[in-house]
């Protein structure tokens, strides 16, 4: 059977975000993919705590790096969520199966990664700031939204797209 949507973080390093998108994976129907190495433990309290009791509703896949990710997949349905994308997640139409992949929290995906799949590098858009106020808060801008919220945008579009299948 296939599961109508993928997410695949790659080397999450917090725990926090990692449980609330095993929340927002159970409730939508996802596949969780965790692609190592990952900055804690699978045991770790704080990953139990913010997952709370979905963990028991997941399916999820753990991999011990993104070459062992990528014997396993099909890279067709891949798409690729960075900052640095020129396409906009409402352009693309995501297909049953689609793997939605998310870098780490403080350096995205790896540039060889995007540059190797300019066509399916998507983004979701952000406010510029005037000089100004760049200026005002150096070094702050431009800053990426949290990774469990940009999971859930990304993942509430491609079901959206399909229906909300198995939704209630």
């Amino acid at each position: 059977m296939t599961v109508p949507l993928n997410v695949v973080l790659v080397e999450p390093e917090i725990p926090q975000n990692t449980g609330n998108i095993s929340r927002t994976c159970a409730v939508t129907g996802a596949r969780l993919h965790l692609v190592g190495p990952m900055g804690f433990s699978l045991g770790d309290r704080q990953l139990k705590r913010a997952g709370l009791d979905y963990w028991g509703l997941l399916d999820v896949t753990y991999y011990e790096n993104y070459a062992a990710f990528e014997a396993q997949v099909a890279a067709g349905a891949c798409y690729y969520f960075t900052a640095k994308g020129k396409i906009l997640y409402t352009d693309i139409a995501y297909p049953s199966g689609a793997y939605l992949i998310f870098g780490k929290e403080t350096a995205g995906l790896p540039r060889a990664l995007l540059d190797a799949h300019p066509g399916r590098c998507v983004r979701l858009p952000m406010r510029t700031l005037s000089a100004e106020a760049a200026a005002a808060a150096p070094g702050l801008w431009p800053r990426c939204l949290n990774l469990s919220n940009a999971v859930a945008v990304g993942v509430f579009e491609a079901w959206r797209q399909q229906g909300f299948a198995g939704g209630g």
